[in-house]
């Protein structure tokens, strides 16, 4: 039924949602929402319940039934594998997926959004594939360990025991041990930041790209677009927060730079970057921050907004034309990097 609802909203445009809404557009920061986005906002707003008082299973389960509403269907691709990555804590699951045969294909190592309690390969399978599909290179989706029954670093144990794998042994399964890019979104996007980080402090192989999708980068949670948008715009303060408690052991760790890339004096040598935010996202501002402090470190980096978009847009490419279209935008940009176009 979800699916069918959201067909049906796909297809109407979005002047009918405005006329719904009585001509009266959300502006904001001088940037206006998406009618389409608004709807799917003031469902959420009214029928979310706050984290804390959510059983953590219901919480993920409902993540995973949006997902798949949103995603719509995924696109055809020449492969698509799931596969073990062995580490020191376990085996980690993954998903690899291939456009085409290619002995030698780059890969881009992702890790999915979800507040780190939350998320899987199945919720971001939509995404993953486009990006495979849309920029001709691999694609392998990383499902790290979850809090809270696995608690900070965990998760970035994880990413980057997933990216040193995909460098040292992704030959085996027909990639470019040369060409490994690290991408995410949300909680995502700062497990890639800190990945890069943290090989680039190590001395070792360190990605040839960074893919940040609307990410957390401070877990102060400070930045003004937390005030801008503390509810109503589908992510709230209150859910970073909750999530961010969940997942730390103290708040001593907030000022860890891997869970606080942006904090991190020195992000000169780093690779290049490419940052997509949403315009009603409490995660805005510091992801353009981040993007700034890059650039004024010498790291080449490309920030795009989309401003009438809420977070996790990216995802909902059966709702918003705009999703696919960043989509392919940040496909492009990591093919030029492969040297593919």
């Amino acid at each position: 039924m979800e699916r069918l609802l959201l067909a049906l909203i796909a297809l109407l445009p979005d002047s009918f949602f405005s006329l719904c809404y009585g001509l009266k557009p959300v502006v904001i920061d001088g940037q206006t929402l998406n009618s389409k986005a608004r709807l799917l906002c003031d469902i959420d707003w009214k029928t979310a319940t706050p984290v804390r008082e959510t059983p953590v299973e219901t919480t993920r389960a409902n993540m995973e039934r949006l997902a798949g509403a949103l995603a719509g269907k995924r696109p055809k691709l020449k492969s698509v594998q799931n596969i073990e990555i062995p580490t020191d804590f376990g085996a980690l699951p993954a998903r690899l997926y291939k456009p085409d045969n290619n002995p030698s294909l780059p890969v881009l190592v992702y890790y999915h959004g979800g507040g780190y309690i939350r998320g899987s390969l199945n919720s971001h399978d939509g995404l993953c594939a486009r990006l495979a599909k849309y920029g001709g290179f691999a694609v392998l989706s990383v499902e790290y360990r979850l809090a809270p029954e696995h608690k900070f670093p965990a998760a970035i144990d994880d990413a980057i025991n997933a990216f040193n794998w995909a460098v040292e042994q992704g030959a085996s399964l027909g990639l470019d041990p040369s060409n490994v890019a690290v991408g995410g979104d949300s909680s995502g996007g700062c497990l890639a930041a800190a990945v890069a980080q943290q090989a680039k402090s190590k001395g070792d192989a360190q990605p040839v790209f960074q893919m940040l999708l609307y990410p957390t980068l401070d877990a102060h949670l400070s930045a003004t677009s937390y005030q801008l948008f503390e509810e109503g715009y589908f992510l709230t303060y209150d859910r970073i927060r909750d999530y961010r408690d969940m997942y730390l052991n103290n708040a001593s760790e907030r000022g860890d730079f891997r869970a606080s890339p942006i904090l991190n004096s020195d992000l000169t040598g780093l690779p290049p970057a490419l940052i997509i935010t949403a315009g009603f996202d409490p995660l805005r501002d510091e992801a353009e921050s981040y993007g700034k402090a890059l650039q004024g470190a010498g790291v080449a980096v490309g920030t795009v907004r989309f401003p009438s978009m809420v977070h996790g847009f990216m995802s909902m490419t059966a709702l918003l034309p705009q999703a696919d279209k960043a989509v392919h935008q940040a496909a492009d940009a990591l093919r030029h990097v492969f040297n593919q176009d």
